[in-house]
Protein backbone atom coordinates (compact mmCIF):
# COMPACT_ATOMS: atom_id res chain seq x y z
CA UNK A 1 0.00 0.00 0.00
CA UNK A 2 1.22 3.55 -0.93
CA UNK A 3 1.77 5.88 2.07
CA UNK A 4 -0.53 9.32 2.09
CA UNK A 5 2.79 11.02 0.93
CA UNK A 6 3.33 9.29 -1.74
CA UNK A 7 -0.51 9.52 -2.50
CA UNK A 8 -0.24 13.32 -2.48
CA UNK A 9 3.05 13.48 -4.23
CA UNK A 10 1.68 11.21 -7.79
CA UNK A 11 -1.28 13.22 -7.35
CA UNK A 12 0.94 16.41 -7.28
CA UNK A 13 2.10 14.48 -10.42
CA UNK A 14 -0.49 14.19 -12.20
CA UNK A 15 -2.20 18.02 -11.81
CA UNK A 16 0.77 19.25 -13.14
CA UNK A 17 0.72 16.43 -16.04
CA UNK A 18 -2.48 18.13 -16.58
CA UNK A 19 -2.25 21.21 -16.45
CA UNK A 20 0.83 21.03 -19.06
CA UNK A 21 -1.22 19.02 -21.08
CA UNK A 22 -4.39 21.13 -21.57
CA UNK A 23 -2.09 24.18 -22.31
CA UNK A 24 -0.94 22.03 -25.16
CA UNK A 25 -4.40 20.33 -25.61
CA UNK A 26 -6.14 23.12 -26.01
CA UNK A 27 -5.00 25.48 -28.76
CA UNK A 28 -4.01 22.01 -30.80
CA UNK A 29 -7.49 20.87 -29.86
CA UNK A 30 -8.96 23.96 -31.48
CA UNK A 31 -6.63 24.25 -34.40
CA UNK A 32 -7.64 20.78 -35.42
CA UNK A 33 -11.05 20.87 -35.01
CA UNK A 34 -11.21 24.11 -37.39
CA UNK A 35 -8.59 21.95 -40.12
CA UNK A 36 -10.82 19.42 -40.16
CA UNK A 37 -13.89 21.18 -41.07
CA UNK A 38 -16.24 20.18 -37.99
CA UNK A 39 -15.33 23.46 -36.37
CA UNK A 40 -13.39 24.42 -33.21
CA UNK A 41 -16.09 23.76 -30.97
CA UNK A 42 -15.97 20.09 -31.91
CA UNK A 43 -12.27 19.89 -31.76
CA UNK A 44 -12.23 21.30 -27.94
CA UNK A 45 -15.28 18.59 -26.96
CA UNK A 46 -13.44 15.99 -28.73
CA UNK A 47 -10.25 16.41 -26.70
CA UNK A 48 -12.21 16.54 -23.40
CA UNK A 49 -14.25 13.01 -24.05
CA UNK A 50 -11.79 11.14 -25.67
CA UNK A 51 -9.62 12.04 -23.11
CA UNK A 52 -12.24 11.56 -20.20
CA UNK A 53 -14.07 8.36 -21.52
CA UNK A 54 -10.55 6.63 -22.44
CA UNK A 55 -9.37 7.04 -19.09
CA UNK A 56 -11.97 6.31 -17.47
CA UNK A 57 -11.92 2.68 -19.32
CA UNK A 58 -8.17 2.28 -20.36
CA UNK A 59 -4.63 1.43 -18.53
CA UNK A 60 -3.23 3.31 -15.77
CA UNK A 61 -0.88 5.10 -18.05
CA UNK A 62 -1.24 9.12 -17.74
CA UNK A 63 -1.83 9.04 -21.87
CA UNK A 64 -3.69 12.08 -22.97
CA UNK A 65 -6.14 11.57 -25.93
CA UNK A 66 -7.53 13.57 -28.41
CA UNK A 67 -7.94 15.13 -31.80
CA UNK A 68 -4.63 14.88 -33.88
CA UNK A 69 -3.49 15.91 -37.18
CA UNK A 70 -3.42 12.62 -38.80
CA UNK A 71 -7.32 11.88 -37.69
CA UNK A 72 -7.86 15.88 -38.38
CA UNK A 73 -6.87 14.85 -42.54
CA UNK A 74 -8.73 12.28 -42.87
CA UNK A 75 -12.00 13.43 -41.06
CA UNK A 76 -11.80 16.70 -43.52
CA UNK A 77 -11.18 14.45 -46.26
CA UNK A 78 -14.81 12.61 -45.34
CA UNK A 79 -16.57 16.20 -44.33
CA UNK A 80 -15.87 17.61 -47.67
CA UNK A 81 -16.71 14.39 -49.43
CA UNK A 82 -20.36 14.92 -47.81
CA UNK A 83 -20.49 18.83 -48.22
CA UNK A 84 -20.23 19.40 -44.45
CA UNK A 85 -23.46 17.14 -44.63
CA UNK A 86 -23.20 16.67 -40.59
CA UNK A 87 -25.50 13.58 -40.29
CA UNK A 88 -23.48 11.58 -43.14
CA UNK A 89 -20.20 12.51 -41.60
CA UNK A 90 -21.40 11.91 -38.38
CA UNK A 91 -22.68 8.11 -39.46
CA UNK A 92 -19.09 7.69 -40.82
CA UNK A 93 -17.55 8.53 -37.89
CA UNK A 94 -19.66 6.10 -35.96
CA UNK A 95 -18.63 3.83 -38.14
CA UNK A 96 -15.28 4.33 -37.70
CA UNK A 97 -15.27 3.99 -33.84
CA UNK A 98 -17.03 0.30 -33.94
CA UNK A 99 -14.04 -0.37 -36.41
CA UNK A 100 -11.87 0.52 -33.66
CA UNK A 101 -13.18 -1.50 -31.08
CA UNK A 102 -13.52 -4.76 -33.09
CA UNK A 103 -9.57 -4.00 -33.94
CA UNK A 104 -9.37 -4.22 -30.06
CA UNK A 105 -11.02 -7.69 -29.93
CA UNK A 106 -8.22 -9.01 -32.42
CA UNK A 107 -4.66 -9.76 -32.21
CA UNK A 108 -3.80 -7.00 -34.08
CA UNK A 109 -3.00 -4.37 -31.09
CA UNK A 110 -0.16 -6.97 -29.91
CA UNK A 111 1.80 -7.01 -32.87
CA UNK A 112 2.98 -2.99 -32.34
CA UNK A 113 5.69 -5.22 -29.53
CA UNK A 114 7.25 -5.82 -32.28
CA UNK A 115 8.22 -2.03 -33.34
CA UNK A 116 12.18 -1.57 -33.03
CA UNK A 117 13.82 1.19 -30.82
CA UNK A 118 15.44 3.26 -33.89
CA UNK A 119 11.96 3.21 -34.90
CA UNK A 120 10.25 4.81 -31.76
CA UNK A 121 13.32 7.21 -31.24
CA UNK A 122 13.55 8.41 -34.77
CA UNK A 123 9.93 8.95 -34.54
CA UNK A 124 9.89 10.50 -31.03
CA UNK A 125 12.83 12.92 -31.83
CA UNK A 126 10.64 13.99 -34.93
CA UNK A 127 8.14 14.57 -32.87
CA UNK A 128 9.91 16.67 -30.80
CA UNK A 129 11.74 18.63 -33.74
CA UNK A 130 8.11 19.61 -35.49
CA UNK A 131 7.04 20.92 -32.14
CA UNK A 132 10.23 22.94 -32.14
CA UNK A 133 10.08 24.23 -35.99
CA UNK A 134 6.99 25.19 -36.02
CA UNK A 135 6.70 27.26 -32.97
CA UNK A 136 9.48 29.47 -33.72
CA UNK A 137 7.49 31.62 -35.77
CA UNK A 138 4.76 32.14 -33.35
CA UNK A 139 7.46 32.72 -30.77
CA UNK A 140 8.61 35.94 -33.23
CA UNK A 141 5.32 37.01 -33.45
CA UNK A 142 4.39 35.22 -37.12
CA UNK A 143 1.81 32.89 -38.04
CA UNK A 144 1.84 29.53 -37.51
CA UNK A 145 2.38 27.24 -40.69
CA UNK A 146 0.85 23.85 -41.08
CA UNK A 147 3.80 21.61 -42.08
CA UNK A 148 7.54 21.63 -41.09
CA UNK A 149 8.53 22.70 -45.17
CA UNK A 150 5.93 25.64 -44.72
CA UNK A 151 7.60 27.11 -41.86
CA UNK A 152 11.22 26.05 -42.94
CA UNK A 153 10.29 28.17 -46.03
CA UNK A 154 8.75 31.33 -44.45
CA UNK A 155 11.74 31.59 -42.02
CA UNK A 156 13.36 34.35 -44.73
CA UNK A 157 10.16 36.31 -44.46
CA UNK A 158 9.65 35.46 -40.50
CA UNK A 159 13.29 36.83 -39.54
CA UNK A 160 12.83 40.42 -41.69
CA UNK A 161 9.12 41.12 -39.71
CA UNK A 162 10.07 39.69 -35.98
CA UNK A 163 7.82 41.13 -33.36
CA UNK A 164 9.77 41.99 -30.60
CA UNK A 165 7.12 42.31 -27.78
CA UNK A 166 6.29 38.49 -28.75
CA UNK A 167 10.08 37.83 -29.04
CA UNK A 168 10.76 39.01 -25.86
CA UNK A 169 8.12 37.56 -23.84
CA UNK A 170 8.74 34.24 -25.05
CA UNK A 171 12.47 34.73 -24.68
CA UNK A 172 12.04 35.45 -20.81
CA UNK A 173 9.39 32.60 -21.43
CA UNK A 174 12.69 29.81 -22.81
CA UNK A 175 15.00 31.43 -19.87
CA UNK A 176 12.59 30.89 -17.18
CA UNK A 177 12.01 27.31 -18.56
CA UNK A 178 15.30 26.17 -19.52
CA UNK A 179 17.24 27.74 -16.35
CA UNK A 180 15.07 27.65 -13.65
CA UNK A 181 16.75 25.33 -10.97
CA UNK A 182 15.76 22.00 -10.68
CA UNK A 183 14.56 22.21 -6.69
CA UNK A 184 12.80 24.86 -8.19
CA UNK A 185 10.74 23.30 -10.71
CA UNK A 186 10.41 20.05 -9.02
CA UNK A 187 7.99 22.34 -6.09
CA UNK A 188 6.37 24.36 -8.58
CA UNK A 189 4.93 24.13 -12.12
CA UNK A 190 7.30 26.72 -14.24
CA UNK A 191 5.16 26.44 -17.38
CA UNK A 192 2.23 27.74 -15.88
CA UNK A 193 4.14 30.27 -13.72
CA UNK A 194 5.33 31.67 -16.70
CA UNK A 195 2.07 31.33 -18.37
CA UNK A 196 0.42 33.86 -15.70
CA UNK A 197 3.46 35.85 -15.16
CA UNK A 198 3.63 36.68 -19.01
CA UNK A 199 0.01 37.08 -19.77
CA UNK A 200 -0.52 39.37 -16.57
CA UNK A 201 3.13 41.09 -18.00
CA UNK A 202 1.61 41.63 -21.67
CA UNK A 203 -1.76 42.92 -20.33
CA UNK A 204 -0.62 45.79 -17.85
CA UNK A 205 2.29 46.68 -20.67
CA UNK A 206 -0.12 46.68 -23.48
CA UNK A 207 2.02 44.73 -25.98
CA UNK A 208 0.91 44.35 -29.42
CA UNK A 209 0.89 40.68 -29.90
CA UNK A 210 -1.17 38.10 -31.07
CA UNK A 211 -3.33 36.23 -27.97
CA UNK A 212 -6.06 33.47 -27.82
CA UNK A 213 -9.22 34.34 -29.41
CA UNK A 214 -12.09 34.72 -27.32
CA UNK A 215 -14.71 31.64 -28.55
CA UNK A 216 -17.88 30.64 -27.26
CA UNK A 217 -18.74 27.02 -27.44
CA UNK A 218 -22.09 25.34 -27.15
CA UNK A 219 -22.56 21.97 -25.22
CA UNK A 220 -22.54 19.03 -27.24
CA UNK A 221 -25.74 17.49 -28.56
CA UNK A 222 -26.43 13.41 -29.07
CA UNK A 223 -26.53 12.89 -32.62
CA UNK A 224 -28.53 10.23 -34.56
CA UNK A 225 -26.73 8.58 -37.20
CA UNK A 226 -28.34 7.97 -40.62
CA UNK A 227 -28.55 4.36 -41.24
CA UNK A 228 -27.96 4.01 -44.84
CA UNK A 229 -26.56 0.36 -45.78
CA UNK A 230 -25.72 2.03 -49.30
CA UNK A 231 -23.89 5.28 -47.84
CA UNK A 232 -22.18 2.93 -45.43
CA UNK A 233 -20.73 0.28 -48.32
CA UNK A 234 -19.93 2.87 -50.12
CA UNK A 235 -17.55 4.46 -47.20
CA UNK A 236 -16.53 1.97 -45.20
CA UNK A 237 -13.15 1.78 -46.70
CA UNK A 238 -12.25 5.45 -45.20
CA UNK A 239 -14.19 4.67 -42.16
CA UNK A 240 -11.67 1.87 -42.06
CA UNK A 241 -8.72 4.11 -42.99
CA UNK A 242 -9.83 6.56 -39.78
CA UNK A 243 -10.00 3.51 -37.86
CA UNK A 244 -6.27 2.07 -38.59
CA UNK A 245 -4.78 5.49 -38.72
CA UNK A 246 -6.57 6.12 -34.88
CA UNK A 247 -5.26 2.99 -33.50
CA UNK A 248 -1.51 3.32 -34.89
CA UNK A 249 -1.36 6.49 -33.50
CA UNK A 250 -2.40 4.90 -30.34
CA UNK A 251 -0.62 2.53 -30.21
CA UNK A 252 2.67 4.16 -30.96
CA UNK A 253 1.94 6.35 -27.85
CA UNK A 254 1.39 3.17 -25.91
CA UNK A 255 4.53 1.74 -26.85
CA UNK A 256 6.26 4.99 -26.09
CA UNK A 257 4.46 5.36 -22.97
CA UNK A 258 5.91 1.62 -22.26
CA UNK A 259 9.71 3.20 -22.70
CA UNK A 260 9.00 6.05 -20.75
CA UNK A 261 7.36 4.30 -17.74
CA UNK A 262 9.12 1.14 -17.87
CA UNK A 263 5.31 0.22 -17.12
CA UNK A 264 3.90 -2.25 -19.96
CA UNK A 265 0.43 -1.25 -21.15
CA UNK A 266 -2.69 -3.39 -22.82
CA UNK A 267 -3.03 -3.06 -26.33
CA UNK A 268 -6.30 -4.26 -26.66
CA UNK A 269 -7.48 -2.35 -23.70
CA UNK A 270 -5.96 0.93 -24.98
CA UNK A 271 -7.37 0.09 -28.40
CA UNK A 272 -10.87 -0.79 -26.94
CA UNK A 273 -10.90 2.66 -24.52
CA UNK A 274 -10.03 4.92 -27.65
CA UNK A 275 -12.96 3.06 -29.80
CA UNK A 276 -15.41 3.15 -26.74
CA UNK A 277 -14.19 6.98 -26.29
CA UNK A 278 -14.11 7.73 -30.05
CA UNK A 279 -18.27 6.40 -30.31
CA UNK A 280 -19.02 9.22 -27.47
CA UNK A 281 -17.17 11.62 -29.42
CA UNK A 282 -18.97 10.54 -32.73
CA UNK A 283 -22.12 10.33 -31.17
CA UNK A 284 -21.95 14.22 -29.67
CA UNK A 285 -20.71 15.46 -32.86
CA UNK A 286 -17.45 16.06 -31.68
CA UNK A 287 -13.98 15.44 -33.28
CA UNK A 288 -12.44 12.28 -33.15
CA UNK A 289 -8.73 11.74 -31.96
CA UNK A 290 -6.08 8.98 -30.59
CA UNK A 291 -3.98 8.73 -27.69
CA UNK A 292 -1.53 11.86 -28.46
CA UNK A 293 1.97 11.09 -27.96
CA UNK A 294 2.73 15.19 -27.81
CA UNK A 295 0.71 15.22 -24.52
CA UNK A 296 1.07 12.46 -23.36
CA UNK A 297 5.02 12.55 -23.41
CA UNK A 298 4.46 16.20 -22.11
CA UNK A 299 2.18 14.92 -19.26
CA UNK A 300 5.13 12.48 -18.31
CA UNK A 301 7.97 15.14 -18.32
CA UNK A 302 6.03 17.38 -16.02
CA UNK A 303 5.49 14.44 -13.52
CA UNK A 304 1.96 12.25 -14.38
CA UNK A 305 2.25 8.80 -13.13
CA UNK A 306 -1.09 7.39 -13.83
CA UNK A 307 -4.64 7.89 -15.79
CA UNK A 308 -5.90 10.21 -13.12
CA UNK A 309 -3.94 13.41 -15.57
CA UNK A 310 -5.85 12.06 -17.98
CA UNK A 311 -9.54 13.08 -16.11
CA UNK A 312 -7.52 16.16 -14.48
CA UNK A 313 -6.76 17.15 -18.27
CA UNK A 314 -10.64 16.53 -19.63
CA UNK A 315 -11.56 18.57 -16.14
CA UNK A 316 -9.38 21.40 -16.74
CA UNK A 317 -9.81 22.06 -20.45
CA UNK A 318 -13.87 21.79 -19.38
CA UNK A 319 -13.44 24.36 -16.87
CA UNK A 320 -11.60 26.64 -18.69
CA UNK A 321 -13.91 26.09 -21.64
CA UNK A 322 -16.76 27.31 -19.51
CA UNK A 323 -15.36 29.56 -17.12
CA UNK A 324 -12.56 31.20 -18.78
CA UNK A 325 -13.10 32.71 -21.56
CA UNK A 326 -11.97 35.97 -20.60
CA UNK A 327 -8.92 35.13 -18.93
CA UNK A 328 -7.87 32.67 -21.97
CA UNK A 329 -8.32 35.62 -24.47
CA UNK A 330 -5.24 37.17 -22.37
CA UNK A 331 -3.13 34.35 -22.96
CA UNK A 332 0.01 35.43 -25.64
CA UNK A 333 0.85 32.84 -28.68
CA UNK A 334 3.91 33.41 -27.98
CA UNK A 335 4.24 32.33 -24.51
CA UNK A 336 2.36 29.28 -25.39
CA UNK A 337 5.17 29.09 -28.36
CA UNK A 338 7.84 29.18 -25.81
CA UNK A 339 6.28 26.16 -23.51
CA UNK A 340 5.60 23.83 -27.02
CA UNK A 341 9.82 24.51 -27.69
CA UNK A 342 10.94 23.52 -23.79
CA UNK A 343 8.35 20.37 -24.68
CA UNK A 344 9.91 19.65 -27.74
CA UNK A 345 13.26 19.75 -26.71
CA UNK A 346 12.33 16.89 -23.47
CA UNK A 347 10.89 14.77 -26.03
CA UNK A 348 14.01 14.68 -28.14
CA UNK A 349 15.52 11.10 -27.43
CA UNK A 350 18.60 12.37 -25.96
CA UNK A 351 19.75 8.91 -24.81
CA UNK A 352 20.03 7.40 -27.56
CA UNK A 353 23.55 9.98 -28.28
CA UNK A 354 25.37 7.49 -25.62
CA UNK A 355 25.08 4.11 -27.77
CA UNK A 356 24.81 5.46 -31.20
CA UNK A 357 28.33 5.10 -32.08
CA UNK A 358 28.41 1.34 -30.84
CA UNK A 359 24.69 0.73 -32.59
CA UNK A 360 25.14 -0.84 -36.36
CA UNK A 361 24.57 1.33 -39.17
CA UNK A 362 21.32 -0.60 -39.78
CA UNK A 363 19.91 1.16 -37.09
CA UNK A 364 21.22 4.09 -37.78
CA UNK A 365 19.63 4.53 -41.27
CA UNK A 366 16.28 3.63 -39.66
CA UNK A 367 16.42 6.11 -37.08
CA UNK A 368 17.54 8.38 -39.59
CA UNK A 369 15.00 7.82 -42.03
CA UNK A 370 12.18 7.63 -39.43
CA UNK A 371 13.15 10.94 -38.32
CA UNK A 372 12.92 12.68 -41.93
CA UNK A 373 10.00 10.53 -42.60
CA UNK A 374 8.30 12.04 -39.49
CA UNK A 375 9.52 15.97 -39.55
CA UNK A 376 9.26 16.14 -43.08
CA UNK A 377 5.95 13.95 -44.40
CA UNK A 378 3.74 12.13 -42.16
CA UNK A 379 4.04 10.60 -38.72
CA UNK A 380 2.18 7.39 -39.70
CA UNK A 381 3.73 6.29 -43.07
CA UNK A 382 7.33 7.09 -41.17
CA UNK A 383 6.16 4.32 -38.91
CA UNK A 384 5.25 1.97 -41.66
CA UNK A 385 8.73 2.92 -43.52
CA UNK A 386 10.70 2.50 -40.53
CA UNK A 387 8.73 -0.89 -39.66
CA UNK A 388 9.77 -2.31 -43.49
CA UNK A 389 13.15 -1.32 -43.17
CA UNK A 390 14.45 -2.15 -39.94
CA UNK A 391 12.78 -5.56 -41.20
CA UNK A 392 14.61 -5.68 -44.58
CA UNK A 393 17.87 -4.63 -43.07
CA UNK A 394 17.59 -6.97 -40.57
CA UNK A 395 17.07 -9.63 -43.18
CA UNK A 396 20.14 -8.25 -45.13
CA UNK A 397 22.05 -8.68 -41.67
CA UNK A 398 21.28 -12.60 -41.33
CA UNK A 399 22.04 -12.86 -44.71
CA UNK A 400 25.52 -11.47 -44.55
CA UNK A 401 26.62 -14.30 -41.82
CA UNK A 402 25.37 -16.64 -43.95
CA UNK A 403 27.98 -19.55 -42.25
CA UNK A 404 25.56 -18.78 -38.66
CA UNK A 405 22.42 -20.26 -38.32
CA UNK A 406 20.36 -17.56 -36.78
CA UNK A 407 17.44 -19.14 -33.90
CA UNK A 408 15.21 -17.79 -31.81
CA UNK A 409 15.79 -17.04 -27.97
CA UNK A 410 15.81 -20.72 -26.35
CA UNK A 411 14.88 -19.93 -22.79
CA UNK A 412 17.59 -22.08 -20.65
CA UNK A 413 19.85 -24.81 -21.50
CA UNK A 414 22.10 -26.52 -19.48
CA UNK A 415 25.24 -28.82 -19.56
CA UNK A 416 25.82 -31.42 -17.14
CA UNK A 417 28.42 -29.45 -15.38
CA UNK A 418 26.17 -26.80 -14.82
CA UNK A 419 23.38 -28.84 -13.42
CA UNK A 420 25.83 -29.73 -11.10
CA UNK A 421 27.05 -26.22 -10.04
CA UNK A 422 23.15 -25.05 -9.51
CA UNK A 423 22.64 -27.84 -7.60
CA UNK A 424 26.28 -27.63 -5.30
CA UNK A 425 25.02 -23.73 -4.78
CA UNK A 426 21.60 -24.18 -3.45
CA UNK A 427 20.82 -22.64 -6.90
CA UNK A 428 22.36 -19.32 -5.45
CA UNK A 429 24.25 -19.64 -8.54
CA UNK A 430 22.25 -19.61 -11.50
CA UNK A 431 23.84 -19.88 -15.01
CA UNK A 432 21.50 -18.68 -18.23
CA UNK A 433 22.33 -18.95 -21.92
CA UNK A 434 21.10 -16.54 -24.64
CA UNK A 435 21.08 -18.62 -27.84
CA UNK A 436 21.03 -16.57 -31.45
CA UNK A 437 20.95 -13.19 -31.76
CA UNK A 438 19.91 -10.55 -29.22
CA UNK A 439 18.25 -8.08 -30.89
CA UNK A 440 15.02 -6.13 -30.67
CA UNK A 441 12.84 -9.07 -31.33
CA UNK A 442 13.74 -11.24 -28.94
CA UNK A 443 14.55 -8.39 -25.76
CA UNK A 444 10.59 -9.08 -24.63
CA UNK A 445 11.31 -12.69 -24.18
CA UNK A 446 14.79 -12.00 -22.57
CA UNK A 447 14.19 -9.67 -19.82
CA UNK A 448 10.96 -11.81 -18.78
CA UNK A 449 12.73 -14.22 -17.60
CA UNK A 450 14.40 -11.54 -15.00
CA UNK A 451 11.48 -10.76 -12.94
CA UNK A 452 11.74 -12.62 -9.96
CA UNK A 453 14.82 -14.86 -9.02
CA UNK A 454 14.39 -15.81 -5.48
CA UNK A 455 17.34 -17.17 -3.66
CA UNK A 456 19.50 -16.60 -6.44
CA UNK A 457 22.53 -14.11 -5.10
CA UNK A 458 24.63 -14.78 -8.83
CA UNK A 459 23.20 -14.46 -12.23
CA UNK A 460 25.84 -15.65 -15.07
CA UNK A 461 24.63 -14.52 -18.37
CA UNK A 462 25.90 -16.39 -21.35
CA UNK A 463 25.32 -14.77 -25.01
CA UNK A 464 27.62 -17.02 -27.51
CA UNK A 465 26.08 -15.23 -30.50
CA UNK A 466 29.00 -13.33 -33.07
CA UNK A 467 26.08 -10.63 -33.41
CA UNK A 468 26.69 -7.23 -32.08
CA UNK A 469 23.92 -6.03 -30.01
CA UNK A 470 21.63 -3.46 -31.08
CA UNK A 471 19.77 -0.69 -29.34
CA UNK A 472 17.35 -2.45 -28.47
CA UNK A 473 19.79 -4.69 -27.00
CA UNK A 474 21.49 -2.33 -25.15
CA UNK A 475 18.62 -1.07 -23.19
CA UNK A 476 16.85 -4.24 -22.56
CA UNK A 477 20.41 -5.30 -20.77
CA UNK A 478 20.40 -2.30 -19.19
CA UNK A 479 16.89 -2.88 -17.81
CA UNK A 480 18.42 -6.56 -16.56
CA UNK A 481 20.64 -4.92 -14.66
CA UNK A 482 18.57 -2.50 -13.01
CA UNK A 483 15.69 -5.32 -12.34
CA UNK A 484 18.36 -7.65 -10.92
CA UNK A 485 20.44 -4.97 -8.52
CA UNK A 486 17.01 -4.32 -7.68
CA UNK A 487 16.86 -8.11 -6.29
CA UNK A 488 20.65 -7.86 -5.09
CA UNK A 489 21.79 -10.57 -7.39
CA UNK A 490 24.71 -9.94 -8.58
CA UNK A 491 25.49 -10.59 -12.79
CA UNK A 492 28.31 -11.54 -14.59
CA UNK A 493 27.65 -11.34 -18.35
CA UNK A 494 29.80 -13.74 -20.40
CA UNK A 495 30.83 -12.95 -24.48
CA UNK A 496 33.02 -15.28 -25.81
CA UNK A 497 33.39 -13.51 -29.19
CA UNK A 498 35.48 -10.75 -28.98
CA UNK A 499 33.96 -8.41 -31.26
CA UNK A 500 30.68 -8.26 -28.95
CA UNK A 501 33.19 -8.43 -26.20
CA UNK A 502 34.46 -5.13 -27.28
CA UNK A 503 31.27 -3.46 -28.03
CA UNK A 504 29.44 -4.65 -24.74
CA UNK A 505 32.77 -3.68 -22.68
CA UNK A 506 32.32 -0.26 -24.34
CA UNK A 507 28.82 0.17 -22.85
CA UNK A 508 28.33 2.73 -19.64
CA UNK A 509 25.50 0.56 -18.26
CA UNK A 510 28.21 -2.11 -16.87
CA UNK A 511 29.90 0.99 -14.84
CA UNK A 512 27.14 0.50 -12.17
CA UNK A 513 28.84 -3.02 -11.55
CA UNK A 514 31.66 -5.00 -10.16
CA UNK A 515 35.00 -4.77 -12.37
CA UNK A 516 34.39 -8.14 -13.60
CA UNK A 517 30.88 -8.26 -14.42
CA UNK A 518 32.01 -8.66 -17.84
CA UNK A 519 34.38 -12.44 -18.91
CA UNK A 520 34.50 -14.13 -21.99
CA UNK A 521 35.17 -17.31 -20.21
CA UNK A 522 32.12 -19.35 -18.59
CA UNK A 523 34.29 -21.48 -16.32
CA UNK A 524 36.07 -18.60 -15.10
CA UNK A 525 32.63 -16.47 -14.52
CA UNK A 526 31.23 -19.61 -12.13
CA UNK A 527 35.03 -19.56 -10.07
CA UNK A 528 34.35 -15.81 -9.57
CA UNK A 529 30.77 -16.41 -8.17
CA UNK A 530 31.58 -20.17 -5.98
CA UNK A 531 34.23 -18.04 -4.30
CA UNK A 532 31.81 -15.31 -3.24
CA UNK A 533 29.26 -17.09 -2.25
CA UNK A 534 28.72 -19.05 1.23
CA UNK A 535 27.23 -22.74 -0.24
Amino acid sequence: MKSFNEKLMNFKGDLFGATIASIIAFPQALAFGVASGMGASAGIWGAIILSLVSALIGCNLPIISGPTGPTAIIIATIVGLYSGNLTSVITILILAAIFQIIISLTPIPRMIKYVPYPVISGFLTGIGLIIIILQIAPLMGGITQTSTIKALINYPILFTNINYHALLLGGITLSLLFFTPKSISKVVPVPLVALILMSVTSYYFGFNIAKISDITFSLPNFQLPAVDIDLIMKDMPIALTLAFIATSESLLTGIIMDSLTKIKHNSKKLVLSQGVGNLVCAMTGSMLGSAATMRSVAAIKAGAKSKISAILCATILLLVLLKGDALIAQIPICVLAAILIKIGYDIIDVKVVKVIKYAPKDDLYVLIAVLALTVFYNLIFALGIGIILAAILYAKRIADNTNVKATQYNPIEYSSFETEIEHKSNHKIRILHINGQFFFGSTTQIVSHFDELLETEWIILSYNSHFKLDMSAIFALEDIIVRLKAQKIKLIFVVPDERVYEQVKSLKVFSQLDKDSVLTDENMAIKIAMSKTKI
